[in-house]
């Protein structure tokens, strides 16, 4: 059921490329992060621009579409008065985004409302409602989670993050924007469509959809499991290849970029699987841990893998469908950032304030209160959106620099949660350096804590464009610049990186912390589990 590319598409790819940069693009939860790329996996010039995250009831989170293509458009005006005769030297444009947004569009792609983004959980409830039934296993009606395991190698998950439990949400709660509904998309195929005009999304957010048939062989969209969820198929765009071209810019776009008309635009992928790439933790087993608005620890392994008790597996990646784990968490940056909000007077986007911060916490001491960082939900290695962040320990004696260690710790500790599921898996690598990627794994003091922590080195490098570069990667084999995307991101993770050493008397501070957090962290499971749960309430 998966389309080819459109028409056309093929024979983009047989255009002879001129130019010698790809301009590549990271959209995420609070802006973009644009990168020039040259042949040697090189950035150029890069630069971040922002865009205004909407918080309009408790459990939901909305994001303009157009904000994001006016966002991208000043980077790149930028970028072209910083390098000269960009759109000359301009070889093609790549995407990756956020994924488990969903964007419902009109015929002509403009958008019917605010995208409702992964950050999102109106829909747990009604999502529970779709996926539930007797006889069940872990709120998952037994025959239905079945297929879904053996067919996508997954199932929605509960806390209402995934797509189909906010399409659904639309269908239910604004029928009318569902009747007008021509396409369903995801952030990174609205995009595509914006600079375009082509509907298409890649594997990697297809499979989010659970919707997908992942089985090797016999990748794309599942009659079958699209009618357990009751959405039409033919709301959902056409998978292609992460590594065609999706189409070619066309006049309108190019105009508003000042970049030339027919530019090869390439499918790219999800933030995952280019943060993957860019991290350059390409060979089997191989992890990488992202410290980004969100976290997770990742790698790319030889078959599919799944753990239903502690909330992960593999999707299949927009590049030779290639499996890709991913355990992912809620809140990394984005429980530092409203630290930070509170401390800072709102300075939260000024990164010197930010690292100043973190080096003015001073050091750890014997009674810091612990902090869990569940500020919206978790899902690795529990998939609950009722569980919500929480300090304990605290005391009059504590002050700032004790609840910013707090928070830190709980990042880091949190993180090595999944950690501690994940590196059981048979085919993990335990060799070499594992490469910390995101923005807040530029925070050097959360960098070490994250090698003492889990007592393995770890690098840093171009933290914060690892997405940029990983997309640029997708792109490098359509524009004649390498013979595949994994050599592509060897040659890009040749750049040189900080490697943080695990400091035994740090980490074993920290075992002990993690020992005395883990029965507090059971407990409060248990609390938010019983109570209940007020922003159930934005659901209806």
């Amino acid at each position: 059921m998966s389309g080819g590319p459109p028409d056309g598409v093929l024979r983009l790819a047989e255009r002879s490329v001129a130019g010698d940069l790809v301009i590549a693009a990271d959209f995420g939860t609070s802006g973009v992060k644009v990168g020039l790329v040259d042949p040697a996996m090189r950035i150029v010039a890069s630069t971040v621009v922002s865009y205004p995250l909407s918080l309009p009831a408790p459990s939901r989170a909305e994001q303009n579409p157009r904000d994001w293509w006016e966002a991208f458009s000043g980077a790149v005006y930028e970028l072209s008065h910083r390098v000269e005769r960009l759109a000359e030297r301009a070889a093609g444009l790549v995407f990756c985004a956020q994924m488990c947004g969903v964007v419902a569009v009109d015929g002509a792609g403009q958008p019917l409302r605010p995208a409702i983004i992964w950050l999102d959980k109106r829909a747990a409830g009604l999502t529970r409602e779709l996926v539930g039934g007797l006889p069940s296993f872990q709120g998952y009606r037994l025959d239905r989670l079945a297929r879904w395991l053996r067919l996508a190698n997954g199932a929605p998950s509960l806390n209402g993050m995934d797509p189909p439990g906010k399409m659904a949400w639309i269908a239910r709660h604004e029928p009318d924007v569902f009747a007008r509904t021509a396409k369903l998309l995801d952030v990174g195929g609205w995009l595509v469509h914006r600079a375009t005009g082509t509907f298409c999304g890649t594997a990697d957010s297809a499979n989010v959809t659970w919707m997908m048939d992942t089985r090797r062989g016999r990748e794309g969209w599942s009659p079958a499991l699209a009618a357990m969820l009751g959405l039409p198929l033919d709301r959902l765009p056409p998978i292609v290849p992460g590594t065609a071209p999706a189409g070619a810019l066309t006049a309108g776009a190019a105009a508003e970029l000042g970049l030339p008309a027919g530019l090869p635009v390439i499918a790219g992928s999800g933030d995952v699987a280019a943060t993957a790439i860019g991290s350059g933790a390409v060979d089997d087993g191989a992890l990488h841990i992202c410290l980004g608005t969100s976290s997770w620890v990742g790698g790319f392994f030889d078959r599919r893998v799944i753990n239903p008790f502690a909330a992960y597996a593999t999707i299949v990646s927009s590049v030779e469908n290639r499996p890709l784990l991913i355990a992912t968490q809620e809140n990394a940056g984005a429980a530092y950032g409203w630290l930070a909000r509170l401390l800072l007077d709102g300075r939260d986007d000024d990164p010197a304030a930010m690292a100043a911060l973190a080096a003015g916490a001073g050091e750890p001491e014997p009674d810091d209160p612990f902090f869990l960082p569940w500020l919206s939900g978790e899902r690795v290695p529990v998939d609950d959106d009722r569980l919500r962040g929480a300090f304990h320990g605290l005391s009059l004696r504590h002050d700032r620099r004790a609840v910013t260690r707090a928070v830190m710790e709980g990042i880091v500790l949190n993180t090595r949660w999944a950690w501690s599921k994940v590196v059981k898996e048979k085919g993990v690598r335990h060799d070499g350096p594992v490469p910390l990627v995101g923005g807040a794994a530029a925070n050097p003091v959360l960098a070490r804590m994250m090698a003492d922590a889990i007592r393995r080195p770890v690098a840093t490098g171009e933290t914060r464009l690892a997405g940029v570069l990983g997309a640029a990667a997708i792109a490098a084999p359509a524009l004649g610049w390498s013979s595949s995307v994994w050599e592509a991101a060897r040659r890009g993770a040749g750049a040189p990186a900080t490697v943080h050493q695990p400091d035994p008397r740090r980490a074993e501070r920290l075992d002990a912390r993690d020992r005395a957090l883990k029965p507090i962290r059971k407990a409060l499971i248990g609390l938010y589990r019983k109570q209940p749960n007020l922003e159930h309430g934005a659901e209806r």
